[in-house]
C-alpha cells in the first residue's frame, strides 16, 4: 500500500482508451467491500461512461469538474443521508479506495469534490447532479472521480517535499 500512496497523483487527462470489464468488475467490487461505519453501507456508486452524460457531469460545478468531460469513466460517489449521520465520512473512505484500486490497476483518477460546491448562482452542484441522474432527495453527492488510462505523467512528490511537522508524538 504504502508503494501505491507513493505514487499516487490527481490525473486529469486520460486517453480515450476505454476501461476494461475486468477493471470495472474490480472496480465495482471495491465499492461495495468499502467499510462503513456501523456496516450500515449508506454509500450509492453511479458509473458513468457515456460520453454525453460525461459531458453533462463534468458541469457539475462553476470550476474543477471539467475534467471529467475527457474520462472514459466516472463514478459518482453519494450516499442515502437518511441511513447514516456519517454518510460523509463512509463515502470518502470508498472513494479514496476506488482510486487506489484504479491505481494499482494502472489507472489514473481526480477526486472533483460536489458536497457544499455551487454549480451556479441559484443550485448547488449536488441539485444539478440530483436532477441530471435522477437521484432521489435524500441521495447527497459527496464527489466525483474521473478514472481512465492516463494521458499524462505527474512525478511522485519526494519524500523530503513531505510536511513532517504535521506528524507530533503523544502530544500537540
Amino acid at each position: 500500500m504504502i508503494g501505491l500512496l507513493r505514487k499516487r497523483r490527481s490525473i486529469r487527462k486520460f486517453t480515450q482508451e476505454q476501461v476494461s470489464p475486468e477493471a470495472l468488475d474490480a472496480l465495482t467490487e471495491t465499492a461495495l467491500r468499502a467499510p462503513s461505519s456501523r456496516g450500515l453501507n449508506p454509500w450509492e456508486f453511479i458509473f458513468v461512461d457515456d460520453p454525453a452524460l460525461l459531458k453533462q457531469v463534468a458541469r457539475a460545478k462553476q470550476h474543477g469538474s471539467e475534467f471529467v468531460a475527457g474520462a472514459p469513466l466516472a463514478v459518482v460517489v453519494c450516499a442515502d443521508s437518511t441511513k447514516s449521520d456519517v454518510w460523509v465520512e463512509d463515502c470518502s473512505i470508498a472513494a479514496i479506495l476506488l482510486q487506489f484500486t484504479a491505481l494499482s490497476l494502472g489507472l489514473g483518477s481526480c477526486w472533483a469534490q460536489i458536497r457544499n460546491r455551487r454549480h451556479d448562482a441559484v443550485r448547488s452542484a449536488e441539485e444539478y447532479l440530483q436532477e441530471l441522474l435522477g437521484l432521489p432527495e435524500q441521495i447527497k453527492v459527496e464527489c466525483i472521480l474521473g478514472i481512465g488510462h492516463p494521458a499524462e505523467l505527474r512525478r511522485p512528490l519526494p519524500a523530503e517535499k513531505l510536511q513532517s511537522e504535521k506528524i507530533r508524538k503523544n502530544r500537540w
